[in-house]
């Protein structure tokens, strides 16, 4: 870790260990399976309908069960859609909210992504998602629960957790979402007002920006920076998101001694929010690291 002489003409030098590592997700074979057979129509769609293909893929792997759950196999329907008045297609009908519900049969999975894709597109409801930019999965998720695709107060982190686990956000950057040069050499010229809270040291990531650009402006290793704030290669920065520059503690400081979960919170924005270690947070909570936190949920913080 290397501090530069405009750090530290702004902050008392203070000394910290920097050499925690994120813990690694478990990976289901499954859901990994999934993500290569159907990522590429996922990214079609975000072309065609400017879905983002984390989204997409997301809803596909937690509304069919990864294509193994009954009506994905026997009805190619991979996305939980309801038959509603306007469906002129076949019916098959499960049990959910309730009893025989009525939900959508198609002869192909590629048909069911298409009809997911025109749900959107074409139902008013969720017209303020398309405002959103591609690469805001975060926005779109939490969208998704508050237009009403799903009854599950836990949707929106449920989607977040999935994406992050399995970096789907990876495949929002094709067309569309990159970031030139002239927009990159903007950022890296800019300077960062470095921040202290919860006793740590941090800046607000900018728009367009990157774990490199920072590291470059601030001379840190980026490496350095991404174990700081627990995240894996890729992951995408969105404006106003905290980069901490040392490690995160164990538990909250004095005041904070509990958090209630809000839509489209996951335990890694939460763990950012306090200055918490991810692994802190579960262990003071005694969650296992497959646990999704759901709104209204309340968790301690030290």
């Amino acid at each position: 870790m290397r501090f530069t002489l405009r750090i530290l003409c702004l902050i008392t030098l203070f000394s910290y260990i920097g050499n925690t590592k994120a813990e690694s997700q478990r990976r289901i074979a499954s859901y990994e399976k999934y993500i290569k057979q159907y990522s590429g129509i996922a990214i079609q769609h975000q072309k065609k309908y400017k879905i983002p293909a984390s989204i997409t893929l997301a809803q596909g792997i937690f509304e069919s069960g990864a294509g193994q759950s009954q009506l994905a196999r026997k009805s190619n329907n991979h996305f939980g859609i309801k038959c509603h008045s306007d469906w002129r297609g076949e019916r098959v009908y499960h049990d959910d909210d309730l009893r025989g519900e009525c939900f959508r049969k198609y002869k192909r999975a590629e048909d069911s992504y298409e009809d997911h894709a025109h749900f959107l597109v074409d139902r008013p409801r969720y017209a303020p998602l398309f405002k959103l930019n591609i690469k805001d999965y975060k926005g779109w998720a939490k969208g998704l629960q508050k237009c009403g695709y799903a009854t599950d107060r836990a949707y929106a982190n449920k989607l977040i957790k999935v994406i992050e686990d399995y970096e789907l956000y990876r495949f929002d950057s094709a067309k569309g979402g990159k970031v030139t040069g002239r927009q990159q050499q903007a950022v890296i010229k800019s300077k960062y007002t470095i921040y202290r809270t919860h006793g740590l040291l941090y800046v607000y990531a900018k728009n367009n920006d990157n774990f490199e650009n920072i590291a470059q402006s601030l001379d840190f290793r980026v490496k350095d920076l991404k174990k700081f704030n627990e995240v894996p290669e890729d992951f995408p920065l969105q404006q106003g998101d905290i980069v901490y520059l040392e490690k995160k503690k164990k538990k909250a400081d004095k005041p904070y001694y509990d958090h209630v979960v809000q839509v489209g919170e996951s335990m890694h924005s939460i763990s950012q929010k306090y200055g918490i270690q991810i692994k802190s947070l579960y262990k003071i909570n005694k969650k296992h690291k497959d646990y999704i936190p759901e709104e209204g949920d309340v968790l301690k913080l030290r």
